[in-house]
């Protein structure tokens, strides 16, 4: 006789893998944001560089999203972070991946602008894409201004990412449209105000291949959307508190002790750590089943979380 085939855990893609797919979809959205931005009117005709940019969020979702959660924004993984959603070493290397796969992106263009004729100086032309404020933002904005719509363009921003992934009833197959969807109009709001990217790395990418301002001036665009991104996912992790402490008897919040672990984005993949997790949780759960002849079944929400399934990266 033939032992029966023993079913193995589905692949959990590897750190390696998931700071590749947060580079490189970091650079694809750098490429078609700066590139989009240079190549046509930013200030005249805004509405081009904002779709653009925001269909490459949603492409680049679509695309990596599997793999590593789709992320591409250290302001999203800050708020992911202080959500308790990823563990705070893969958080840090999350954003250096997000940051070379920029700075990567960044370069590309700027070296397809040193092969056009007509731009003759590459600087000046990433200047026009280049986050500023004062004299140095189309509509002239004070640092006041630009610091309190970074701040909340970025909490809006990682609400929506949040709000999107979260639960059992989360659609996987919506989330990047509703993230793409955000991009589009927060950068259509804050293109004539002053570039504003509302993601410090793509700020830090294109202030590398700008003027000396932009240099001196990206402390804002890094302080002012962590800082948006924060308040955003301390606001999220209060209300989880709050659904846990008067809804403990919903079918969602069952579901996501069934395993004991942070399921929708549980980025950092530590078979040992889950394991450990998982049978912690079914040890508290043991004693209440020890009497039951039948018990009742796991929620369908458990036993098929697409939302868990489609960021943890068993669906793709």
């Amino acid at each position: 006789m033939t032992s029966p085939v023993q079913a193995t855990p589905d692949h959990q893609p590897g750190l390696t893998a998931r700071l590749s797919a947060e580079a490189l979809g970091s650079m694809f959205i750098v490429v078609v944001a700066v590139g989009v931005g240079i190549f046509s009117n930013p200030s005249g005709a805004p509405v081009p560089v904002a779709l653009a940019a925001g269909l490459t969020v949603t492409v680049a979702m679509l695309a990596f999203g599997h793999v590593s959660g789709g992320h591409f924004n250290p302001a999203i993984t800050l708020g992911n972070l202080v959500a308790g959603r990823i563990r705070a070493v893969a958080a840090v290397a999350y954003l250096a991946a997000q940051l070379i796969g920029s700075v990567v992106g960044a370069a590309l263009i700027y070296f397809v602008v040193t092969t056009v004729p007509v731009l003759k100086d590459a600087r000046a032309a990433f200047d026009v894409v280049a986050p500023g404020y004062g004299d140095h933002a189309a509509a002239q904005t004070q640092m006041a201004g630009v610091l309190m719509v970074e701040i909340l363009g970025a909490a809006l921003l990682v609400a929506v990412f949040l709000g999107a992934t979260a639960g059992r009833r989360a659609l996987p197959a919506l989330a990047p449209f509703a993230v793409g969807l955000a991009m589009v109009v927060l950068l259509q709001f804050g293109q004539v105000l002053g570039n504003l990217p509302f993601n410090p790395a793509r700020a830090t990418a294109q202030a590398f291949f700008s003027s000396s301002w932009a240099i001196e001036g990206l402390w804002l665009f890094w302080v002012a959307p962590l800082l948006g991104a924060a308040l955003a996912g301390l606001v999220f992790r209060g209300f989880q508190g709050l659904a846990e402490g008067n809804g403990a008897g919903s079918a969602d919040l069952q579901a996501a002790h069934v395993d004991g672990v942070n399921d929708a984005f549980d980025a950092d993949h530590d078979p040992t750590e889950e394991a450990t997790e998982t049978g912690s949780a079914k040890a508290q759960q043991a004693p209440a089943k020890e009497n039951t002849v039948n018990p009742a079944p796991v929620p369908a929400a458990a036993a098929d979380d697409d939302a868990r399934d489609f960021f943890d990266g068993k669906k793709g």
